[in-house]
């Protein structure tokens, strides 16, 4: 098809490119098995039991999914004469395993508790993988086939509108999305859509939203003369281009608004265009820059695309999302330290015989645990300090104070993350657990509301340590400086692995 267009001659026939293909595809083929896997160990139960599940559903003794639209259905059983069930594998679908995993390892728990040790190794795996393997073919897969391929169709209606209206509508919220965590299920999406048309034209979408929230976050750093910003907002703006979104959507954009807005006007433009251009890619994977290498039968469409997305967000946010003194001047610490510097010898002795009376740079554990370093928390945007900088404590006990005294800013609608305004001036975010907002608030509990004062020990949040890992989620909680591009440096006081204790001191913020 690359000879065809014009671009690259490639004999199709060849061992290169059969290797190729092979290699490309043997994920997709055998996708169950991964999901499976992934999905148990997700629920709590055993991976390789579900990974048994992935390879009965694609059974080669079963008739391939991607082979009935030619061949019709050739094996079909009744079930007690109520309805028929079609012996047909699901290669290409995500639902029905994602609830088979859910059921197997729910009934392989239940089962360990209730069945003796002595015949637990038998009896467990055996009933659990039955039970699980009849209820699939049964219900499961059926009803959750027809739900998953009217998602399909529904969205791929909605993005063919005319004009590209519809791909407009969600190439704008699809950053939104993103902040929300809900882009994690349109997987579903990309490979529903490849089964059934032989190309996804959601990740070209996709794609456009990123790489206008990269390009905003680029006139971010070009725009700005705050050296910190620079330095956070150049390396962001690449990552996202690359399919990362995270550092540039949480570290710059949403926190100076206009530019996430303007990136997603940009996202919306190009996916527009990308609707109307009729650009499909013929795999899923990478966004950004080398998605291209999905759209080589298209390689300029997609070109087109994302210039389109990236143009609007970066024009847009050059032009009106950069007004804010932050983002544009030198930041307030650098004032500050010229105030201090002006200030007579005796004032400067005064602050001196007062700090230990009231040393507010001192930021005290929020929660009792063991202290980790920022940098080994297993999630680069935290690690690489994105959202501020500071500490993380793995809890030994489910409850959260305030630090000091201030002011709720931010409280998470899943209440598994708090934002704070101390009195002294230093913005926090306390997150409890990694990627925790997934939960949908199971296991957490709020005690404070947004707007909220609160003093010095005030408990904000608990939440279920046991239910959390239960659900396969960290529970490493990183206590962060928002702000801490307005100071000094901010130091982590607590050695790894060390004990702490509320009110213990965690972080010390040098002005």
């Amino acid at each position: 098809f690359m000879a065809a267009n014009g671009f690259i001659s490639i004999d199709t026939s060849g061992y290169v490119f059969t290797i190729f293909k092979l290699l490309s595809n043997a994920a997709f083929t055998f996708l169950p098995i991964l999901i499976g896997y992934s999905a148990t160990k997700v629920f709590g139960g055993n991976p390789y039991l579900g990974a048994v599940i992935g390879m009965f559903l694609i059974h080669p003794d079963l008739q391939n999914a991607w082979t009935v639209s030619t061949n019709g259905y050739e094996q079909t059983f009744s079930i007690f004469g109520l309805f028929n069930v079609h012996m047909v594998g699901y290669q290409g679908h995500v639902i029905p395993i994602i609830i088979a995993s859910f059921i197997l390892a729910t009934m392989e728990k239940k089962l360990h508790k209730k069945v003796p040790d002595i015949i637990d190794l038998f009896v467990t795996p055996l009933v659990s993988l039955t039970v699980t393997a009849f209820l699939v073919y049964t219900f499961i897969g059926p009803v959750f086939v027809a739900l998953e391929n009217g998602i399909i169709t529904g969205v791929q209606k909605l993005i063919t509108i005319p004009f590209g209206i519809g791909s407009f509508i969600m190439g704008g919220f699809y950053s939104t999305t993103v902040v929300g965590g809900i882009h994690h299920m349109y997987t579903v999406i990309d490979i529903g859509q490849l089964a059934k048309y032989g190309a996804t034209y959601w990740l070209p979408l996709a794609s456009a939203a990123n790489m206008a929230q990269g390009a905003a976050c680029l006139a971010v750093a070009v725009r700005s003369k705050n050296n910190k910003i620079r330095s956070m907002a150049y390396p962001s703006a690449l990552s996202c281009m690359l399919g990362i979104t995270e550092p540039a959507i949480f570290g710059v954009n949403l926190r100076f608004v206009k530019p996430f807005i303007f990136g997603s006007i940009g996202g919306a433009c190009g996916a527009m265009v990308a609707s109307i251009l009729h650009l499909g890619a013929t795999a899923t994977g990478v966004t950004g820059i080398f998605a291209i290498l999905l759209t080589l039968n298209h390689p300029v469409k997609y070109i087109i695309s994302m210039a389109v997305a990236m143009g609007v967000a970066f024009t847009l946010t050059w032009l009106f999302g950069t007004n804010n003194e932050q983002i544009r001047n030198d930041n307030k610490t650098s004032e500050n330290k010229t105030e201090k510097a002006e200030q007579p010898a005796q004032a400067i002795e005064a602050k001196a015989e007062n700090a230990d009376a009231a040393d507010d740079s001192i930021i005290t554990a929020p929660l009792s645990g063991k202290a980790v370093k920022l940098e080994n928390v297993p999630d680069q945007t935290f690690a690489q300090g994105i959202l501020g900088l500071g500490a993380a404590i793995e809890p030994t006990e489910g409850k959260v104070v305030a630090p000091g005294d201030g002011k709720v800013e931010t409280l998470f609608d899943t209440f598994h993350a708090v934002g704070l305004t101390l009195d002294n001036g230093k913005e926090l975010l306390i997150h409890v657990g990694i990627n925790t907002v997934e939960l949908k608030g199971e296991g957490f509990k709020a005690y404070v509301s947004e707007g909220d004062r609160v003093a010095k020990g005030q408990t904000l949040i608990t939440f279920d340590m046991d239910f959390i890992k239960s659900k396969g989620y960290q529970t490493i909680t990183p206590v962060l400086v928002g702000n801490s591009d307005e100071f000094a440096s901010v130091e982590e006081l607590a050695e790894e692995g060390t004990e702490v204790t509320i009110g213990d001191k965690l972080i010390k913020v040098n002005a």
